[in-house]
């Protein structure tokens, strides 16, 4: 399980490197793989290229040697992204998380995508997972791309954010068994079924508020635990809405506010934060969660490396 953090912004909108410093300690402790600085939920697009290796350079003093630390990465043009990908492995990325450019959509042939990615993978100083997130870009990588992409030397992974599970079987079969890639799912409404798939681990906005628990769910899927891991999913589900599609990364970041992360709620405009209704309902939806994120569990100790 990686958990994709958002950036914390202080009151007046600058960021907070002591409470993300704060918050990785924290999360270093219930059982996570390790992390992925400047994805969606980081708000990368709202950073200047100075924050943005800020946010990578603390991050990466505050995980330790044996966690991942993936930084997502990805402009309009390939030459960008190259250089992009470069400055955050030069920052300390053990891994580049390199989303779909998409601003040309129409010009986004499957062809072009592939020779894309192949490219960034080919001057990347770290391995590329590619991400795929077509509910934000409007452009979607087709199974055969998937299969294309998979056999790239220094290309390791997909994380793939659709939900769409027939989809993301399609891919895996295209894919093959015995490849050394990984298939990764971000999308937490998807979470067991994903798993039951044979996807190898996730990487979800909702873990960060409920980490303990997320990594539980993913052990008991794993392992076989179907009912467990049904019980848990259902669970799962309204909070995941809650902190994504429905009050975004403002939901997300109110979430770590209420669970007593340092975090704040603060996002940059033109995203706005929940009004007082949202508050009290991720309230609500987080306080079914409270017993196990404050427990000191086996199966949080369990999890550690289990879904990465």
């Amino acid at each position: 399980m990686l958990l994709p953090f958002p950036t914390p912004f202080a009151a007046d909108g600058e960021l907070d490197l002591a409470a993300l410093d704060a918050n990785v300690a924290r999360w270093n402790a219930t059982g996570v793989s390790g992390y992925v600085a400047l994805g969606s939920t980081g708000e990368r697009v709202h950073l200047d290229d100075a924050e943005a290796i800020k946010v990578v350079e603390t991050a990466r003093s505050a995980v330790p040697e044996d966690l991942l630390l993936v930084v997502g990465v990805g402009q309009q043009s390939t030459r960008a992204t190259i250089a992009e990908a470069r400055r955050a492995a030069s920052a300390g990325a053990d891994a580049l998380l390199v989303i779909t450019p998409h601003f040309y959509r129409a010009a986004m042939t499957q062809d072009a995508l592939a020779e894309h990615f192949e490219r960034v993978a080919d001057a990347a100083p770290a391995p590329v997972v590619v991400y795929s997130i077509p509910q934000n870009t409007g452009v979607a990588l087709a199974p055969e791309t998937v299969g294309r992409l998979s056999r790239h030397e220094n290309i390791v992974g997909l994380k793939e954010s659709s939900g769409d599970v027939v989809a993301f079987v399609e891919m895996l079969g295209a894919v093959g068994d015995g490849a050394d890639f990984a298939m990764l799912t971000g999308h937490a409404t998807a979470l067991h079924a994903a798993l039951s798939s044979g996807a190898q681990g996730a990487i979800l906005a909702v873990a960060c508020a409920v980490p303990r628990f997320t990594v539980a769910l993913a052990c008991a899927s794993e392992s076989g635990d179907i009912e467990r891991a049904r019980r848990m999913q259902r669970q799962l589900v309204p909070l995941a809405r809650a902190v994504t599609t429905r009050f975004g990364v403002g939901g997300l970041k109110c979430a770590l506010e209420l669970g007593g992360y340092a975090s704040g709620s603060v996002v940059r405009a033109p995203l706005r934060s929940p009004g007082d209704e949202a508050r009290r309902e991720i309230g609500r939806l987080l306080a079914e969660f409270d017993e196990y994120e404050r427990a000191e569990t086996g199966d949080a100790e369990a999890g550690a490396g289990a879904a990465s």
